[in-house]
């Protein structure tokens, strides 16, 4: 099944793009599992789950008598003995919360010694993301930052597609550069982008003219109703016909391009 990483510079609109790609294979009768591996998470949100439900959700990276049991490892500490291969299998079906056929699942971030740490929390949330991209059988759509950090080789070698999102600016150009090289040295071939918050048509040349070495998937509208969605707490995709249209418009190239 189909697994995608969509990620670019804070506030482009990752989480917009993973939530309405999520609801639309959702929508076609697929198990869909969204993954908010961004720090600043608000997935849950852009899928139009009520506060009251996201207040019950847990991140995996928080969750220390879990992180404990299955690792061997007090959470927060580095060095010492652990287990570098916990049980991880029923972990997205124990902790996600479900929407409109989305399952979502909040990873968290490790807190202490960075991203890269040698710790028992970094070591599960690794070891359950290779789990759910190379043995879950829905479509994944992980929504992450900038960083490739939750990616390792191994884990990779099964993204169909990696999905740069961009704004017309040049800041937003440069993180996109940046994450392609990444995403190039830990093996990911295809590396694709998405233009967001599309006013003109010289917005849409200024990204591919700076952008020319990106397959590019399509662009997204300057939309106010994707705020008004977030203002209201509803997705976008239950509040504009036409945001919904560019996307499906987008997955449709992907599949295409991906054939």
């Amino acid at each position: 099944m189909l697994k995608l990483a969509i990620a670019g510079k804070g506030g482009v609109g990752k989480t917009t793009l993973a939530s309405l790609l999520a609801r639309l294979y959702a929508a076609e009768g697929n198990t869909v599992l969204a993954i908010d591996a961004n720090p600043d998470a608000n997935l849950g949100t852009a899928l139009g789950i009520t506060q009251d439900e996201l207040r019950r959700v847990t991140p995996i990276a928080e969750m220390k008598e879990l992180i404990e049991e299955r690792t061997g490892g007090k959470p927060g500490t580095t060095g010492g003995f652990f287990k570098l291969n916990p049980k991880v299998d029923d972990i997205p079906d124990r902790f996600s919360v479900k929407k409109d056929g989305v399952k979502l699942l909040v990873m968290g971030t490790v807190k202490k010694g960075g991203s890269g740490c040698i710790c028992p929390e970094s070591t599960l949330l690794k070891n359950l993301l290779n789990h759910l991209m190379l043995r879950r059988s829905e479509v994944v759509i992980l929504d992450m930052d900038a960083g490739v950090e939750h990616l390792g080789r191994g884990t990779a070698a099964s993204v169909n597609a990696f999905i740069v999102v961009v704004e017309p600016g040049q800041r937003s150009i440069e993180t996109a550069r940046a994450v392609k090289r990444l995403a190039q040295d830990i093996g990911i071939k295809k590396c694709y982008v998405v233009g967001n918050k599309i006013a003109s048509d010289a917005d849409r040349q200024f990204i591919t003219e700076n952008l020319p070495d990106f397959e590019l998937l399509g662009y997204i509208s300057f939309n106010p109703k994707i705020a008004e969605a977030d203002r209201k707490g509803i997705s976008p995709y239950d509040n504009d016909t036409k945001v919904v249209s560019e996307v499906k418009a987008i997955k449709e190239r992907l599949e295409a391009i991906s054939r």
